[in-house]
């Protein structure tokens, strides 16, 4: 047979039987005067194999692992691997889509995705008792609210399954109250105000013990003093990791409100 036969008869292209010469899963065959490839029955025996081990899944560095054992040891537990491999992967798929039907099920719930979604249904409920407060409210949103929604998804996607999931209790626990979500948006407002502010505005120190006031008694005790104190030090902003981030994305006076906002949960978590 010629390579063309060849491949016709095994139903792979000219080009695989070249690759796999030149990867030594094929052995060349005898060549006649002119210098054209002649294959036997056995050539096609062992393309065919190449062929059906490929289809399982193994690629080409397995196949060679494979055919180098004449015994079948090594294909047998390259084949239990390849399974174990599948099966991973079936998990992922199956977590993966019982992620997006989540996803699609808040689209169809709250009429769309929140801008920084996806994120979990009780984030995303979260989001929307949010919207629903500030369309209760006149003129346009306080800018703060959106960075604390971005603030907010960033951590509930870092803080692991268990961290993100007793943030966003507490922050349940903090909007359930009556009048919460009202109170926190007026705290919104009072630190939009600050945004073109100085630092030493006098506007800031209302605006840190309404922010303070506005965190119950459970949240509080999450933390110890000493994580509080630590949030809340001079150092904070400078030492480059993430609570410098988090300063660094409110203004001047707004930061300098936040930060006092916390050394007033430190003193009270003493």
């Amino acid at each position: 047979m010629r390579i063309g036969e060849l491949a016709g008869l095994i139903g792979v292209s000219t080009r695989a039987v070249r690759h796999y010469h030149h990867l030594g899963l094929l052995p060349e065959p005898e060549r006649r005067a002119n210098g054209y490839r002649e294959y036997g029955l056995r050539d096609a025996v062992a393309l065919a194999r190449v062929r059906r081990l490929t289809e399982l899944g193994l690629g080409l560095d397995e196949v060679r692992d494979v055919l180098a054992d004449d015994a079948g040891r090594e294909l047998y537990e390259v084949l239990a691997e390849l399974d174990a491999d599948l099966a991973r992967q079936e998990e992922e798929i199956r977590a993966r889509r019982a992620r997006l039907a989540a996803v699609r099920r808040q689209a169809e719930e709250h009429g769309g995705l929140p801008a920084e979604g996806p994120v979990s249904d009780e984030l995303a409920a979260l989001f929307a008792r949010m919207a629903h407060t500030s369309a209760g409210r006149p003129g346009p949103e306080p800018a703060l609210a959106a960075k604390e929604r971005e603030v907010l998804a960033l951590l509930e996607s870092t803080g692991g399954e268990d961290g993100g999931k007793r943030m966003v209790e507490l922050l349940g626990e903090l909007t359930a109250a009556p009048g919460a979500m009202d109170r926190a948006y007026e705290v919104y407002g009072l630190l939009d105000a600050l945004v073109d502010a100085a630092a030493d505005d006098p506007r800031v120190e209302p605006a840190a013990q309404a922010l303070a006031d506005c965190i119950p008694a459970t949240l509080v005790a999450e933390l110890d003093a000493e994580h509080w104190e630590r949030a809340a030090a001079a150092g904070a902003e400078a030492d480059g990791g993430f609570m410098a981030a988090y300063y660094a994305h409110f203004a001047p006076a707004q930061a300098r409100a936040v930060r006092r906002a916390v050394q007033l949960l430190a003193e009270r978590a003493r």
